[in-house]
């Protein structure tokens, strides 16, 4: 019979694997938009939804790109360092968090991705270009809807979990909230 601790590990390998396979569709669709859209875009719905080969040397949605050499690898220590703290996350939180293992999951694979182009290339790749009317979203990547998504995972959790421990402490206490 597995000890709960085995069960725990096995648990967290999954997450893991998964982290993994985000983190190569990333690399994956960034080696083929370099392969194949580096010189065009490639319109998929009209007006909605284009590939469109974009170098990012700065972070989230375009921003700090005039950083240079020492812009480069402050991300890449900032990038490292964030990814160190969600492994850290992740192995001390309890098994039964599944949203906030699969955010950190998300996350890390995300920061990963991105962070693997930085040290290779000096920039991130970023290609999917979401777009309606004369209103422009930053073009992106797999690895920053991953981020986004992980982050929002666990926004959730931390505002609907700290109303739910507020919940359980005045249940304690005999309180009831209407």
């Amino acid at each position: 019979m597995k000890s709960i601790k085995d069960n725990r590990l096995a648990w967290r390998i999954g997450y893991l694997a998964a982290s993994l396979g985000i983190y190569l569709m990333d690399q994956a669709s960034k080696a083929w938009v370099v392969r194949r859209l580096r010189f065009r875009d490639v319109p998929l719905i009209r007006g909605v939804l284009d590939f469109s080969y974009a170098e990012n040397p700065g972070i989230a949605f375009g921003q700090l790109q005039e950083g240079g050499s020492f812009g480069r690898w402050f991300f890449v220590v900032l990038a490292g360092a964030a990814a160190t703290a969600v492994l850290v996350y992740f192995f001390r939180t309890e098994r039964n968090d599944d949203r906030i293992l699969g955010a950190c999951a998300l996350l890390l694979a995300g920061i990963l991705g991105n962070l693997t182009d930085r040290v290779r290339l000096g920039f991130v790749i970023d290609f999917i270009h979401v777009h309606a009317g004369q209103y422009h979203w930053p073009t992106f990547n797999v690895a920053d809807a991953s981020i986004s998504f992980g982050a929002l995972l666990l926004a959730y959790d931390l505002i609907f979990a700290h109303r739910k421990d507020e919940k359980k402490h005045l249940s304690e206490q005999g309180v009831t909230s209407s």
